[in-house]
């Protein structure tokens, strides 16, 4: 079995979702290890660099093939809640309804910000219950894992999630058969917008609009600097090139589909 993976040693969990300020208000010393797990993680899961594996590995779906224009928007929340209602007023501004994939702490920490997101109309997506590296657990421990996470989500919106997106990116076959067997399909993302990384607005609007396509999935993340300032103009250029945002799960594909070597789910031949 191969394994998409990366060893960090003694970096507490920490999710690369958040500020890199932020995190290391709250985290001290962890710094450096989040940076470079972030920089490794932004490499190491690329699905171009699974790509040469993907005949024998089990992919999540990173972006969806279709011919119209149509693409997601999805938010990774972790840690910090500063902008969470600020996002949800953007995007009813616009009328986009998004995925939130949600660790199972920050839903414990931020049951009020879960409600306001579902009642807004937006997808609960479970991000595992404390972001821990899933390529070391056994398929029982991330099926407990991604249940917990599950059951604080259902406890307030009365829905259980049906997606999941992996922490850190990391997954391997075994990650992937096991949330699987739970009825849940693994999401990924082929639209990073770096965010983490505190880019000025500018920047990340670049980087999105400019690699969005056809049955693209963005990635940003709550308590992100500049993604508030950066969402209106990103919104506003798909829309003016003609891309309506959907959630994930019109997205995907009904039916029979395939993931190809790019991890693009693809109608079954």
């Amino acid at each position: 079995m191969k394994i998409i993976s990366f060893r960090l040693g003694k970096t507490e969990n920490a999710p690369r979702g958040p500020l890199y300020r932020r995190v290391r208000r709250a985290l001290g010393g962890f710094t450096g290890a989040l940076i470079v797990s972030a920089v490794i993680f932004s490499i190491v899961c690329s699905p171009k660099l699974v790509g040469a594996a993907a005949s024998t590995r089990r992919l999540p779906i990173y972006c969806v093939r279709r011919d119209e224009p149509v693409c997601s928007v999805s938010f990774d929340a972790a840690w910090g809640n500063e902008d969470t209602q600020q996002l949800i007023d953007i995007l009813a501004r616009y009328g986009v309804k998004a995925n939130f994939f949600l660790v199972g702490d920050w839903v414990e920490r931020y049951p009020e910000s879960v409600k306001a997101l579902s009642d807004a109309g937006h997808e609960i997506g479970n991000h595992s219950s404390d972001h821990a590296h899933f390529t070391k657990l056994s398929s029982d421990e991330i099926k407990a894992d991604v249940s917990a996470c599950s059951d604080k989500i259902e406890a307030i919106t009365g829905a259980r999630p049906t997606l999941f997106r992996a922490p850190y990116g990391e997954y391997d076959d075994r990650v992937v058969a096991s949330v699987e067997e739970l009825g849940m399909k693994v999401i990924q993302w082929d639209v990073d917008s770096l965010d983490w990384k505190e880019l000025i607005a500018p920047e990340i609007t670049e980087r999105v609009v400019s690699r969005v396509k056809k049955g693209s999935i963005v990635l940003f993340h709550n308590a992100a600097l500049h993604t508030p300032e950066a969402l209106p103009g990103i919104i506003e250029k798909l829309i003016s090139e003609g891309y309506k945002i959907v959630p994930i799960s019109e997205l995907l594909l009904d039916g029979d589909y395939t993931i190809d070597h790019e991890g693009r789910q693809c109608p079954a031949a």
